[in-house]
Order: C-alpha cells, then structure tokens, then sequence
C-alpha cells in the first residue's frame, strides 16, 4: 500500500511517501520532502503532494492510506494540513491515521496495519485557541 505522510505543525512542512506491505517492518521510504511553507502552506501544500506523486509516476489514486501529524504545533499550519488530508480521506475513500508522537510516522503506520483509522482526524493544538472577539 502507498502511504502518504503530512506534517504542517510548524514552519518547515514536510510530506513523504511509503511503501507499506503489511507489517510495520516493511515500510520503504520512496521520497521525503521538506520546505519553507511558513506563510504560503495553503498555496504550496496540494502542489507539493501533486509534485512528489508525478516524481514517481504515480497519481492520487494510487495513495492507499494516509498518516498525518496531529499536533500540537500551528493553529493553521495544523488547519491547513489536516483539512488536506481529512479531504483526501474522504475524496479517495482511504483510511486515515494521526499521531502527536516523537515518532508519528512508525505510529501511523503501525496504526494503519491494526486499522485504527480515525475519520476525520481533530488536530491536536497542546492548548486552548485562542481566537480574537470580532471588533463592531
């Protein structure tokens, strides 16, 4: 199965793609990619995912899971990301998984392999947001 990874916890976003047969000791990393998405995340994520997948002459339906970092981290970082990937989920019906551990990607995709799924993934922020009162 093709795994997808998204991190947009902080400054530096990352992406990558796995290839995962059945047991967590089977996880190939096919390419890893990290760059400066600190205020374009939004404008650069899905092109980012599209650039990785045409590297590797695949497409999105070739994604067979999802593994995202929830959190804590950004407000919108964590926003932007997981709103991708929860739509991806649900777009190309695929299980997705989420970990706020040191070692979210081991944990994800042990996570996929027992079928822990959660649909949607809630970012995890590590405190209460704290949203601005709407000015009259």
């Amino acid at each position: 199965m093709l795994v997808l990874t998204i991190r947009t916890d902080k400054p530096i976003a990352e992406i990558g793609l796995f290839e995962y047969t059945n047991s967590i000791d089977s996880v190939n990393k096919i390419e890893y990619y990290k760059w400066e998405a600190h205020k374009i995340l939004s404008e650069t994520l899905l092109t980012k995912i599209k650039q990785i997948l045409n590297n590797n002459n695949l497409n999105y339906k070739d994604i067979g899971g999802l593994v995202c970092f929830q959190g804590p981290g950004s407000f919108t970082g964590l926003r932007i990301g997981i709103s991708i990937a929860n739509s991806l989920s649900f777009g190309l019906n695929i299980p997705i998984v989420a970990s706020n551990e040191e070692n979210w990607i081991q944990t994800g995709m042990g996570n996929l392999e027992a079928k822990k799924e959660i649909k949607p993934v809630i970012p995890f922020y590590g405190s209460p947001v704290h949203i601005t009162k709407a000015k009259k």
